[in-house]
Protein backbone atom coordinates (compact mmCIF):
# COMPACT_ATOMS: atom_id res chain seq x y z
CA UNK A 1 0.00 0.00 0.00
CA UNK A 2 3.18 2.33 0.52
CA UNK A 3 3.25 2.72 -3.62
CA UNK A 4 -0.19 4.34 -3.30
CA UNK A 5 0.06 6.73 -0.65
CA UNK A 6 3.88 7.78 -1.66
CA UNK A 7 2.37 8.02 -5.66
CA UNK A 8 3.91 11.35 -6.73
CA UNK A 9 0.31 11.95 -8.81
CA UNK A 10 -3.01 10.87 -8.48
CA UNK A 11 -2.87 8.84 -11.55
CA UNK A 12 0.78 6.64 -10.46
CA UNK A 13 -1.66 6.37 -7.16
CA UNK A 14 -4.33 5.10 -8.93
CA UNK A 15 -1.74 2.82 -10.78
CA UNK A 16 -0.40 1.66 -7.80
CA UNK A 17 -3.59 0.83 -5.95
CA UNK A 18 -4.79 -1.14 -9.28
CA UNK A 19 -1.45 -3.14 -9.25
CA UNK A 20 -2.63 -4.13 -5.64
CA UNK A 21 -6.19 -5.13 -6.27
CA UNK A 22 -4.56 -7.51 -9.19
CA UNK A 23 -2.27 -8.95 -6.73
CA UNK A 24 -4.32 -9.06 -3.65
CA UNK A 25 -7.60 -8.50 -4.40
CA UNK A 26 -8.74 -11.73 -4.05
CA UNK A 27 -7.28 -12.59 -0.57
CA UNK A 28 -7.69 -9.09 0.80
CA UNK A 29 -11.39 -7.67 -0.91
CA UNK A 30 -12.50 -5.27 1.80
CA UNK A 31 -9.46 -3.51 2.02
CA UNK A 32 -9.38 -2.85 -1.30
CA UNK A 33 -12.97 -1.63 -1.42
CA UNK A 34 -12.16 0.59 1.05
CA UNK A 35 -9.74 2.14 -0.99
CA UNK A 36 -12.11 2.21 -3.85
CA UNK A 37 -14.72 3.71 -1.89
CA UNK A 38 -12.33 6.88 -0.14
CA UNK A 39 -10.57 7.34 -3.64
CA UNK A 40 -12.09 10.58 -3.75
CA UNK A 41 -11.39 11.89 0.15
CA UNK A 42 -7.91 10.48 -0.58
CA UNK A 43 -6.99 12.26 -3.71
CA UNK A 44 -6.91 15.62 -2.49
CA UNK A 45 -3.90 14.18 0.12
CA UNK A 46 -1.84 13.89 -2.92
CA UNK A 47 -1.41 17.69 -3.65
CA UNK A 48 0.42 17.86 -0.37
CA UNK A 49 4.35 17.68 -0.47
CA UNK A 50 6.15 14.77 -0.02
CA UNK A 51 7.38 16.13 3.63
CA UNK A 52 4.05 17.02 4.76
CA UNK A 53 2.56 13.65 3.58
CA UNK A 54 5.49 11.91 5.49
CA UNK A 55 4.14 13.75 9.21
CA UNK A 56 0.47 13.27 8.13
CA UNK A 57 1.01 9.61 7.81
CA UNK A 58 3.57 8.89 10.48
CA UNK A 59 1.16 8.73 13.89
CA UNK A 60 3.92 7.69 16.19
CA UNK A 61 5.14 11.56 15.69
CA UNK A 62 2.03 12.99 15.80
CA UNK A 63 1.23 10.92 18.92
CA UNK A 64 4.19 11.49 20.65
CA UNK A 65 3.79 15.29 20.05
CA UNK A 66 0.00 15.29 21.20
CA UNK A 67 0.63 13.74 24.60
CA UNK A 68 3.78 15.77 24.97
CA UNK A 69 1.58 18.87 24.25
CA UNK A 70 -1.33 17.62 26.61
CA UNK A 71 1.57 16.46 29.54
CA UNK A 72 2.41 20.62 28.94
CA UNK A 73 -1.04 21.67 29.29
CA UNK A 74 -2.39 19.42 31.94
CA UNK A 75 0.59 20.70 34.50
CA UNK A 76 0.00 24.59 33.83
CA UNK A 77 -3.90 23.89 34.17
CA UNK A 78 -4.82 27.70 32.51
CA UNK A 79 -3.31 30.38 30.50
CA UNK A 80 -4.14 33.99 30.59
CA UNK A 81 -4.04 34.48 26.83
CA UNK A 82 -4.27 32.53 23.69
CA UNK A 83 -0.71 33.73 22.79
CA UNK A 84 0.35 32.65 26.17
CA UNK A 85 -0.38 28.93 25.29
CA UNK A 86 0.62 29.01 21.41
CA UNK A 87 3.88 29.87 23.55
CA UNK A 88 3.69 27.33 25.77
CA UNK A 89 3.58 24.74 22.87
CA UNK A 90 6.28 26.10 20.75
CA UNK A 91 8.44 25.76 23.38
CA UNK A 92 7.19 22.35 23.72
CA UNK A 93 7.81 21.48 20.76
CA UNK A 94 11.43 23.50 20.57
CA UNK A 95 12.40 21.07 23.48
CA UNK A 96 11.60 17.89 21.67
CA UNK A 97 14.16 14.60 21.51
CA UNK A 98 14.14 11.44 22.17
CA UNK A 99 16.41 11.48 25.74
CA UNK A 100 14.20 14.66 26.81
CA UNK A 101 17.36 16.32 27.15
CA UNK A 102 15.92 19.37 25.40
CA UNK A 103 18.82 19.38 22.40
CA UNK A 104 16.37 21.66 20.00
CA UNK A 105 18.47 20.09 17.66
CA UNK A 106 16.54 17.55 17.10
CA UNK A 107 14.19 19.04 15.72
CA UNK A 108 16.78 19.21 12.60
CA UNK A 109 14.56 16.30 11.33
CA UNK A 110 11.28 18.07 11.07
CA UNK A 111 13.12 20.89 9.22
CA UNK A 112 11.73 19.81 5.76
CA UNK A 113 8.16 19.40 7.04
CA UNK A 114 7.79 22.59 8.94
CA UNK A 115 9.09 24.82 5.76
CA UNK A 116 6.32 22.92 3.72
CA UNK A 117 3.86 23.67 6.08
CA UNK A 118 5.16 27.00 6.56
CA UNK A 119 5.03 27.44 2.79
CA UNK A 120 1.34 25.27 2.11
CA UNK A 121 0.30 27.10 4.70
CA UNK A 122 1.62 30.48 5.13
CA UNK A 123 -2.22 32.21 6.01
CA UNK A 124 -1.70 30.79 9.16
CA UNK A 125 1.98 30.33 9.95
CA UNK A 126 3.20 34.14 11.05
CA UNK A 127 1.67 33.60 14.21
CA UNK A 128 3.98 30.79 15.64
CA UNK A 129 7.29 33.07 14.04
CA UNK A 130 6.73 35.74 16.96
CA UNK A 131 7.80 33.37 19.54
Amino acid sequence: MKPIYTASSPNAARAALDELTEKWGKRYGAIIRLWESAWEEFIPFLDYDLEIRSVICSTNAIESLNARYRRAVRARGHFPTEQAALKCLYLVTRSLDPTGAGRARWTMRWKPALNAFAITFQDRWPAAETY
